[in-house]
């Protein structure tokens, strides 16, 4: 009996997903446990492994198609002694009723006045339910349809259960609107007016990473009262303790960055200000017991945090080790799902870029993020004296629904104490 390959939920928000790539093609015997496929999330992309043994009997959603369902067939495996796939065992398209009989050619289309027949699975299904259901059209086909007044109703797409692409409606003939019914004046749209593209401007189709950054930092505004507390620190001792940690480090492989030192400084000050390291519900306050720093790591589809676990338990070196690896995987989309979901506070550390400072966007759940700016030589006064010394700007976004201002300042008065006398951070 064939065995079918469904689509995972690789995790708790994802609905649906991009199969990326698949590793196996029509043919290929498959072993438990062999990455059949890769399938890109609504955070990375991961690979996919077999459960089974068999020998692949279809593809039935084609590598790179978009908006897969999860628990969707996506591939057939044949067992041991089978050599074909049973006509029984093709997947059929999600609209069509569970008794639509197998047809081995296309029916002939049905007339205009008669109701529309189950389609065959060899045969195209339309985009639009013959009850006048919704299209199956992806976003930007839908954005290019209204650009060139087209009727998504009228086209039939060629991707996968017949859902329409970009390609279909930029190879559309212009549709001419029926004499009997002239289209009404359309009134202004209320939400956001489409953007022109003019010639030569390129479109990008957005990810499945993009999609979720813009979505979560939308609520996080909308729904986070967010306060700002922002502190000058001196690094002058941070920078030799640095330089004298990694000239034993770098013997034994490990670079440590003022990064890793202030990952380290803020899991120490999280752990003496407890109530700092905490998320709001509806419901309750959730005080974290294990002090987890996610860290902001910039990629070609999007932001992303990977999390040092238990970050105030762990000493400098294994600090940079584990974040060099993490950062790595991070940009070709390599982390596992427990290395990426979680955390309590995120450090977002635009310094390399030359920023002074900025203001970084809370992360839901948590309730706060640091965002950490370049460290540079600047003229300060100590005792009456102007002196050059080398500062840092950081600045504390705080959900003030969990933390208040009291609280949150505490919390960077510790934060500069660990990092003015980095000593402090190993005892």
């Amino acid at each position: 009996m064939s065995i079918n390959i469904l689509m995972p939920a690789l995790s708790p928000t994802m609905t649906e997903g991009k199969l990326a790539k698949w590793h196996v093609k029509v043919g290929d015997t498959v072993k438990a446990g062999q990455v059949v496929c890769e399938i890109e999330t609504d955070k990375a992309t991961m690979e996919v492994e077999a459960v089974d043994e068999g020998k692949v009997g279809q593809i039935v959603v084609p590598e790179g198609a978009e908006g897969v369902k999860v628990n969707a067939v996506i591939a057939i495996l044949l067992e041991e002694g089978e050599t074909s796939l049973p006509a029984s065992a093709a997947p059929a398209p999600p609209s069509a009723p569970k008794s639509a009989p197998a047809a081995a050619a296309p029916a002939p289309a049905p007339k205009p006045a008669a109701p529309a027949p189950a389609a065959p699975a060899a045969a195209p299904r339309p985009a639009q339910a013959p009850s006048g259901g919704r299209i199956f059209a992806s976003p930007l086909a839908k954005r290019i349809a209204a650009e060139k007044g087209l009727d998504l109703s009228r086209l039939k797409g060629s991707g996968p259960n017949g859902r329409i692409v970009k390609a279909d409606v930029e190879t559309a003939k212009p549709q001419a609107a029926p004499a009997a019914a002239p289209a009404p004046k359309a009134a202004p749209p209320a939400g956001p007016q489409p953007v022109f593209v003019a010639p030569g401007d390129t479109r990008v189709p957005h990810t499945s990473i993009r999609k979720v950054i813009a979505r979560r930092m939308l609520e996080s505004k909308q729904t986070v009262p967010h306060f700002y507390l922002t502190v000058d620190l001196e690094i002058d001792a941070l920078l030799a303790a640095r330089q004298a940690i990694n000239a034993v480090a770098e013997k034994k492989g490990t670079k440590v960055s003022v990064n890793d030192m202030v990952i380290k400084a803020c899991a120490k000050a999280l752990r003496d200000h407890p109530e700092c390291n905490a998320s709001w519900t509806e419901d309750e306050m959730i005080l974290y017991g294990a002090v987890d720093i996610s860290v902001a790591v910039a990629t070609e589809r999007g932001l992303i945090t990977p999390i040092v676990r238990n970050a105030d338990m762990k000493g400098l070196a294994q600090i940079a080790a584990e974040m060099k690896d993490l950062a790595a995987r991070a940009k070709t989309g390599k982390l596992k799902l427990d290395e990426f979901q979680g955390g309590g506070f995120t450090i977002s550390n635009l310094g390399m870029f030359g920023i002074n400072s900025f203001a970084a966007i809370i992360n839901p759940p948590q309730a706060m993020i640091l965002a950490v700016g370049v460290g540079e030589e600047r003229p300060v006064v100590r005792k009456g004296q102007v002196v050059v010394r080398n500062m840092m700007s950081c600045t504390l976004a705080v959900d003030h629904r969990a933390v208040d201002g009291a609280m949150g300042a505490q919390f960077l008065q510790t934060l500069r104490g660990y990092i003015e006398q980095p000593a402090a951070m190993l005892v």
